[in-house]
């Protein structure tokens, strides 16, 4: 019920966070997009701890409903904190760089930090549970999971967050955004009348627009979408790779922290080379490359019955087939807004909004197939997450292959008079059609 209370909270917050930090101002000389993300930094500070600890004053013999009502207000807060500041870390995206080069980048720059982040998480991890167990030899504590791992994952929790409120810190403090452009008075409340500017480079009308007209944008669903397909594959391969290894393989418990960290280790050296490989090849192409790695990954598994230690390798493919499809989604999306930054956080938050929809979709379809209530019930169990994760990642490949090519198939259209409709291609559609050639 909580892990539902959070989707939901998660799901809401997306898309409101999106629209609210295109909307105000910000705190004072402090830019919006900074000011969004220290308020959800802040939420995420004050509920987290809370949420890894026992509830304050239960007990044994606490009714369930009370451990519940506890825990959901710290869950909302946190999943509204961790919204915040993912929105609006990936909105100062369009509004630092405007090169479509210095996009993909900025983007790959950001998601080799996120790999760091990840593979510190694991890395503290493997170490927690290597002190376990050379506190203990029984092999039934070292080898599985259990109720005396409890505590390993609460100082995991707080490691975690005492690292990440350092570097938010220095985030804050080294990261300058730009001004935003002076407007006449009455323009930032008008959404129903959005102004007409002169693209410097063709001297085309183009409309600001607002958060309402992306909703009449045919690039706009299409770009989501394959966002979602995207989300779909990294998230939920993450989601079931540990049960893959501890259920489906039989492998030792240290492998759930091992293997992740070789996929974020390859997607880390993956990201590095990104700009240069999408400079020569295009974005598409790069995407399909992607798509490549992760194919062989499902082959992989597919055929490999009891591949054991021979995951490592397919670790890899995982990672670095994750990290190329990621990056250059969003390298889409921020293609996609171009020099609409007004209006960009509203454009991530609806990307996330699908993300999170579909993933919450995902695993109730998945969990509604298991074949049994318990592992010990059925043989049929054990494989069940080797069949998991091998259609999880060949689920919309091509589904994806068929959006990226069709993303320059349809024109923008937006009313800058809100009544007469203008067929006019948006400067961030032609630059989504160059990239895709």
């Amino acid at each position: 019920m909580n892990n539902t209370n959070g989707q939901i909270a998660d799901g809401v917050s997306t898309p409101v966070v999106g629209i609210e930090s295109d909307r105000t101002a910000g705190c004072g000389a402090y830019g919006k997009r900074k000011t969004w993300h220290l308020v959800g930094t802040i939420s995420v500070l004050i509920s987290f701890p809370f949420i890894f600890n026992p509830c304050l004053g239960c007990g044994d013999n606490t009714p369930q409903w009370v451990g519940l009502t506890y825990f959901t207000p710290f869950i909302i807060i946190f999943q509204f904190g961790w919204a915040a500041t993912q929105i609006s870390h990936l909105s100062l995206i369009p509004e630092l760089v405007s090169s479509e080069h210095a996009k993909v980048e900025l983007t790959a720059y950001r998601y080799a930090f996120t790999v760091v982040a990840n593979i510190t998480v694991y890395a503290v991890t493997w170490l927690l549970f290597h002190f376990q167990s050379q506190q203990t030899g029984d092999p039934s504590v070292t080898d599985s999971l259990g109720i005396v791992d409890i505590p390993i994952f609460r100082d995991l929790s707080l490691i975690v967050l005492g690292i990440g409120a350092v570097f938010s810190f220095v985030f804050h403090l080294g990261t300058r955004e730009r001004a935003p452009h002076r407007e006449e008075p009455g323009s930032q409340n008008d959404e129903s009348q959005p102004l007409i500017s002169l693209n410097p480079h063709n001297a085309i009308p183009q409309s600001l627009l607002q958060w309402k007209h992306w909703l009449k944008e045919p690039s706009f669903y299409q770009v989501a979408f394959l966002y979602m397909c995207t989300r779909l594959i990294v998230n939920l391969s993450q989601t079931y790779i540990s049960m893959y290894l501890i259920n489906s393989l039989l492998l030792p418990k240290n492998f759930i922290a091992t293997i992740p960290l070789v996929m974020y280790v390859s997607g880390f050296v993956c990201s590095l080379v990104m700009k240069p490989i999408s400079k020569l090849v295009g974005i598409s192409m790069t995407y399909l490359l992607g798509l490549v790695l992760i194919l062989g990954f499902s082959s992989w598994v597919l055929v490999g019955m009891n591949i054991g230690r021979l995951i490592y390798g397919a670790a890899v493919l995982l990672g670095a087939g994750s990290a190329t499809i990621l990056v250059m989604s969003l390298s889409m999306t921020a293609k996609l807004i171009g020099e609409q930054t007004q209006s960009g956080a509203f454009v991530y938050g609806a990307m996330s909004f699908t993300d999170k929809v579909a993933n919450g979709i995902g695993v109730i379809i998945i969990q509604s197939l298991h074949p049994c209530i318990s592992q010990d019930s059925c043989p049929d169990s054990v494989w069940f997450y080797r069949d998991v994760m091998d259609p999880t990642t060949l689920t919309g490949k091509s589904v994806k292959r068929w959006e990226i090519c069709s993303i320059d198939r349809f024109p923008q259209y937006f009313c800058p008079d809100g009544g007469r409709r203008q067929r006019m291609r948006h400067s961030s559609q032609l630059k989504i059609r160059d990239s895709l050639h």
